[in-house]
């Protein structure tokens, strides 16, 4: 039985078989095919971090921009999977992403990174892209505040929040409560973050 080349881009994609990528494509299949969660062949590439797939999906002009059923993009996923092979992939599409679009929760990939204590994502996003560090989510959250608060307080997320203090993000913006960073990080015990939050020039003085 034959398969349609839609079909077969998107089990090559997900699985990262570039040369039955290459090979759909040129039998007619459309980069911006989509599954039943509307998840194009270029997300698919992204979420399993086939980053040779992926490649040759750009190549082609797969749209890095393209949603899914639940607002996630290609782009929008490298922050949650925190691959920066990935990131550099995608930051060679043309047109380039757009580091402001936001996923369902209003949330940038700063910021998905910054909550999963993806280091390496972080220092390479704020250096290679003019991503706002002091974007603010639906929920009131800058990246800082997602570090701190949806963070372990571990060795991975007080090199996120240093990362981001050093980029200039602003420690005196408080979620929607009126709690800052330093206070969230002192609510957890987290002392280390504590720590490097007060050290920081903007950061608020400690309630008795």
């Amino acid at each position: 039985m034959t398969v349609a080349p839609h079909r077969r881009l998107l089990a090559a994609a997900r699985r990262g078989d570039t040369d039955a990528v290459r090979a759909a494509l040129a039998d007619g299949a459309r980069t911006e095919t989509r599954d039943e969660e509307l998840r194009s062949p270029l997300l698919l590439a992204v979420l399993g971090d086939h980053v040779d797939t992926a490649r040759a999906l750009v190549a082609a002009g797969a749209d890095v921009h393209a949603r899914d059923a639940r607002h996630d993009s290609p782009w929008l996923a490298t922050g949650a999977t925190g691959s920066v092979a990935m990131l550099r992939v995608l930051l060679t599409a043309d047109p380039a992403p757009d580091v402001r679009l936001t996923d369902r929760f209003g949330a940038t990939s700063l910021i998905a990174a910054a909550e999963r204590g993806h280091v390496p994502y972080v220092r390479a996003v704020l250096r290679d892209t003019p991503t706002d560090v002091d974007h603010v989510d639906d929920l009131g959250w800058t990246a800082l505040l997602q570090a701190v608060i949806l963070g372990d307080g571990g060795p991975a997320h007080q090199k996120v929040v240093a990362l981001l203090l050093a980029a200039g993000a602003d420690p005196s913006l408080a979620d929607a409560h009126g709690t800052t960073a330093l206070e969230h990080a002192e609510r957890r015990g987290h002392t280390a973050l504590a720590a490097l939050l007060r050290r920081t020039s903007a950061a608020p003085a400690t309630r008795a």
